[in-house]
């Protein structure tokens, strides 16, 4: 396979031997050593600046007390602005968790009459945005979407069907039923409705940003990479040794996790590299399972929808821009 394949990264095995797995660890936000060492450099900079100000004869300190004190006012400005960036993940975490949901479901490929060819499970992420709305990538929401395999059959007359699509919500102990409403034709992206029920309905929407900003900018990405066995390698050690070697398919591991409240999304951060069309790079680490996980800017607001990496380089991670998401979303609300 060559190093830079791109690959979604909801893929798993299938028993017909096509590969949906994509092989990448989970990575935490391990970069605010950097970054407290910057914010420490400044603050560190702004003192001097005042010592300077004001212990220093007015001819030593070369220049006007006006001009020093807005250099003053700047440093102090960028200090605040990256104490923000630093609390950001947390900050999302705790306001939005229970709105990132992890998608389960079935699907098979197969010709009229006769046993279906491709039955596989797929798994992702998916995220609130009101009225019962659920983001998340079209090849979750459709996964036979970008699958060789599956492709090659619908191309020859086979009829792809999803048998199941449920989403857990961290805090309940059960799925929730998904119907598809909206798949985009262009990028990576569906619009999926939840169950109409009380739970769902209190939940809070995500904030969608008016358009993806510019790059440089730090990003957040919530979601459930590695799917279940992301999960139970976090779970308590005597549920860890349970589940860890247990074969089971998905659906049931995931209703056994929900029913402990362990169904936990991930954050992982770094910053936004590039914008090519609707297409957003950056650093920020994932693998299979994060596809359709929401992808925060430092004000935390939804400039994007985590999509897939590039094989042999953690910089290439990928999603698509909120500018893409939302004329789905207005067609998914239009659509009864």
């Amino acid at each position: 396979m060559a190093d830079n394949q791109i690959r979604t990264e909801s893929s798993e095995p299938d028993p017909h031997g096509h590969s949906h797995d994509a092989h990448e660890s989970n990575a935490v936000c391990d970069s605010w050593a950097e970054l407290i060492q910057g914010v420490l450099a400044i603050v560190m900079l702004a003192g001097a600046v005042l010592m300077v100000h004001y212990y220093a004869p007015a001819a030593v300190q070369g220049m006007p007390p006006d001009d020093l004190q807005k250099q003053v006012h700047e440093l102090t400005a960028q200090v605040e602005q990256l104490k923000q960036e630093q609390a950001m993940p947390a900050v999302v975490l705790n306001h939005y968790r229970n709105s990132v949901g992890f998608i389960s479901g079935i699907y098979h490929v197969g010709f009229a009459n006769h046993r279906s060819s491709i039955r596989a499970r797929v798994s992702g992420t998916g995220f609130l945005v009101g009225d019962g709305l659920v983001v998340t990538n079209r090849h979750v929401g459709e996964p036979w979407y970008g699958d060789p395999e599956a492709e090659k059959l619908v191309s020859l007359g086979a009829i792809p069907t999803l048998e199941s699509l449920v989403i857990f919500f961290p805090g309940s102990p059960t799925p929730v039923n998904l119907s598809r409403i909206s798949i985009s034709k262009t990028s990576d992206l569906a619009v999926l409705r939840a169950d109409d029920i009380a739970f769902v309905r209190n939940l809070p929407a995500l904030p969608l940003a008016k358009s993806a900003g510019a790059p440089g900018q730090r990003v957040t990405v919530i979601g459930y990479p590695m799917g279940i066995a992301g999960m139970v390698a976090k779970s308590p050690t005597a549920i860890y040794e349970r589940l860890a070697y247990r074969h089971s398919n998905d659906l049931s591991a995931a209703s056994e996790l929900a029913a402990l409240s362990l169904i936990r999304p991930s954050t992982t951060c770094g910053h936004l590299g590039d914008i090519v069309g609707d297409k957003l790079i950056y650093d920020a680490p994932t693998a299979h399972g994060g596809s359709g996980g929401p992808v925060f800017n430092s004000e935390g607001e939804v400039i994007g929808v985590n999509s897939a990496y590039m094989d042999g380089f953690t910089g290439g991670t990928l999603g698509v821009s909120v500018d893409s998401l939302r004329p789905l979303i207005q067609e998914a609300k239009n659509t009864h």
